[in-house]
């Protein structure tokens, strides 16, 4: 529901800014609260993050995302390496891992590099397996203004902008915290889609499209789901995240199943990194405008200051260099700067309100800072 957690117009944070910060809290004992306890599942809902089959307590339930028969009408196309002409019952007693890109994918590295999802004290999100881009993908001014949403960990090579996950458990241990980990972890990567997709942009949308897939693998049984974030539902608050599953599948039944539980989860992995590819191009086509925009903001600013000294040299001199008469009718029945207009004219001078101006110029050049 972010999802991200940042076209060409001069940049403006909004409260859903992409750059983040890290607070300054003390790891160890305020970020305890795991899967493994069961009221992280309402801190996560507390903060917005909402589970498959949430409904609210109007019993409204969530939208799906814009894109989700598209997201289904991709993952469902077959695949020729699954076909049963080609996918033999051997096989699929002993399949292994197709050919991949070694550097974008990892897990087992807890995600301590990410800012905090909800309030700071769950742990850092840990999948099994992810999937992300190399960090050589996206421009490194990227990389660093976007890395408490992008990048998991401080160990630099690992992949960067994860939109793909896995939770594996045995047979021995609970669904249920593989789920909770599933909407953890799909939330955290749909706010870095998030980030990343809204990059350089001025009012940063959120367009409850879905481009991370998060997935459960356990005692046999593979369930895939969708996370996307939807708007914030006041101003000032963060995006929201919602989870919906797309389907699920015995791996160990028989190889028609096996073969369409594969078939989405390969199709998935290819199609989160389509996604991710297109957001790092976006993100890097910005990059250069995005900062040429605010060395434009940092020029203006230090020209208006300029002026600004300037000008009030300028009504000094002018002011010691009145008459005395002059000073006396400032003293009886005239403004300031009503005098400083008259003068710079009987010498030549723009008739103009120095002070208004430099006011005016600072104002202008402040809100194209901020917008």
């Amino acid at each position: 529901m972010n999802s991200s957690q940042s076209s060409s117009r001069a940049p403006k944070r909004s409260s859903t800014s992409t750059t983040s910060t890290k607070p300054s809290t003390n790891t160890t004992t305020a970020r305890s609260t795991g899967p493994y306890i069961k009221n992280f599942q309402q801190n996560l809902t507390d903060g917005g993050v909402y589970p498959n089959g949430y409904e609210d307590p109007d019993g409204q339930v969530p939208p799906l995302p814009a894109n989700w028969e598209e997201i289904n009408r991709n993952l469902a196309q077959p695949r020729p390496s699954l076909s049963p002409s080609r996918f033999s019952d051997d096989e699929f007693r002993n399949d292994s891992n197709y050919r991949r890109d070694a550097r974008c994918v990892s897990g087992g590295i807890p995600f301590t590099n990410l800012d905090p999802l909800t309030n700071g004290t769950l742990v850092p999100g840990n999948p099994d397996i992810y999937y992300g881009a190399r960090p050589e993908q996206l421009d490194r001014r990227v990389r660093n203004e976007l890395s408490g949403h992008i990048i998991p960990s401080t160990q630099e090579d690992l992949p960067v902008a994860p939109n793909f996950f896995l939770a594996a458990k045995g047979p021995d241990r609970s669904t249920a915290v593989a789920k909770r980990q599933a909407c953890y972890d799909g939330a955290l990567g749909a706010r870095g889609m998030d980030s990343l997709r809204s990059y350089g942009q001025e009012n940063p949308s959120h367009n409850i499209n879905a481009y991370t897939i998060s997935s459960i693998y356990h005692d046999g049984t593979l369930k895939m789901y969708t996370s996307h974030p939807t708007q914030p539902t006041s101003p000032g608050s963060r995006p929201e995240y919602h989870m919906h599953q797309l389907n699920g599948w015995s791996m160990t039944g028989n190889i028609e199943t096996f073969g369409q539980g594969a078939t989405y989860y390969r199709n998935g992995r290819d199609w989160a990194k389509e996604q991710r590819d297109k957001a790092i191009r976006r993100a890097n086509e910005r990059v250069d405008e995005y900062h040429t925009a605010t060395l434009a903001v940092d020029a203006g600013i230090t020209q208006a200051s300029s002026f600004a000294s300037e000008a009030t040299s300028d009504e000094t001199y002018t002011i010691e260099a009145l008459t005395e008469e002059s000073r006396t009718s400032l003293n009886e029945d005239s403004t300031i700067t009503t005098h400083l207009q008259t003068s710079a004219a009987s010498s030549g001078g723009p008739s103009v309100d120095y002070r208004a101006s430099v006011k005016r110029s600072s104002e202008r050049s402040k809100g194209t800072h901020q917008s």
